[in-house]
């Protein structure tokens, strides 16, 4: 937290300094009150009272000043602000090992299933476009704001792909980067921010380099999101019939995504999919903006007022 105004801050002491008063002003009242020494009549003049009740409208009216203070200060903090534009390129992976059957009922089934629950959670003002890729890259949906046609696309993803060999992550930014280049810019308005998110289940084995397009997306200022999504244990038929190993390998993912200032995510299940899906939702439909935060504290400081003047009043029938 910042302060625009941090010198005010010293109006603390003379808080501080009233709480001191505060307390030394009780104790000279209970040794007054203690040279009576006709104990009878100090009971009918000053009638016993649970002692704690009479400090709770003072301790609530100094925290009150003390909020008031604060607020006083200007304080800023950072505040999660709902966009109201972004685009958004979905990559997924469409190669063979996405067949592996570790994540049941299949690891490509499971992915269009958390991919498809990710879109329809987007702001609907949002454009959204879809990427498959195995040795290539195809792009399936335009960004746009039509949901059904990204829908229709996420069904229609293994079409044509599934069970090719080659996983061409590279070339899966590259398309995506190039869509979000390719949209129009709206008169008087810069373009809306974009993210890339990019699900797979191995390392780059075709096409461009993922380094060199993750320095491309570094330089256009869009942040790549990576799911590595599979277990060490996925297994699929090889062409001879036997299982042929395919572990998960998420380590060019990372790179890409620490490279573009992304977020990196594991996921060995459908629940894991689906919670980093859900993270990066909230990490693209928001924005950090530091904002001024003194209404806070001056808010809770006048309510803090209202309940000692109620406890005041409650208490003892008078007003702190």
């Amino acid at each position: 937290m910042t302060w625009l105004s941090p010198q005010r801050l010293w109006l603390l002491l003379a808080v501080a300094a009233l709480a001191v008063v505060y307390v030394f002003v009780q104790r000279r009242r209970s040794r007054y009150a203690v040279r009576f020494t006709n104990l009878s009549l100090l009971d009918r003049v000053a009638p016993r009272r649970p002692g704690w009740r009479r400090h709770v409208p003072a301790a609530l009216f100094l925290v009150m000043l003390a909020l008031l203070v604060v607020g006083f200060a200007r304080p800023q903090a950072e505040v999660q602000v709902p966009r109201e534009r972004a685009t958004v390129l979905v990559a997924v992976d469409v190669s063979r090992s996405m067949l592996a059957t570790d994540v049941a009922p299949d690891r490509l089934t499971a992915a269009k299933a958390a991919a498809r629950t990710f879109v329809a959670e987007l702001p609907e003002q949002y454009n959204v476009g879809l990427v498959g890729f195995a040795g290539t890259a195809s792009v399936f949906v335009p960004p746009g704001t039509d949901r059904s046609a990204v829908e229709a696309g996420i069904d229609r993803l293994a079409e044509g792909t599934a069970g090719r060999s080659g996983t061409a992550i590279g070339d899966a930014i590259a398309a995506s980067l190039d869509q979000i280049r390719s949209l129009p810019a709206e008169d008087g308005e810069d373009a809306p921010p974009a993210r890339v998110v990019v699900l797979s289940d191995g390392a780059n084995t075709a096409g461009r380099d993922p380094a060199d397009a993750a320095a491309l997306a570094a330089e256009l200022g869009v942040p790549i999101d990576a799911i590595a999504f599979g277990t060490a244990g996925g297994t699929i038929t090889s062409d001879s019939g036997g299982g042929q190993p395919v572990p998960v390998d998420g380590q060019t993912l990372q790179a890409v995504a620490d490279a573009t200032g992304g977020a990196y995510f594991a996921a060995g299940n459908a629940d894991e999919l689906r919670a980093a899906y859900a993270d990066i939702g909230s990490m693209v439909g928001f924005e950090t903006e530091v904002q001024d935060v003194s209404a806070r504290f001056i808010g809770i400081g006048l309510v803090l007022a209202v309940l000692a003047a109620a406890a005041s009043l409650f208490w003892f029938a008078r007003l702190p």
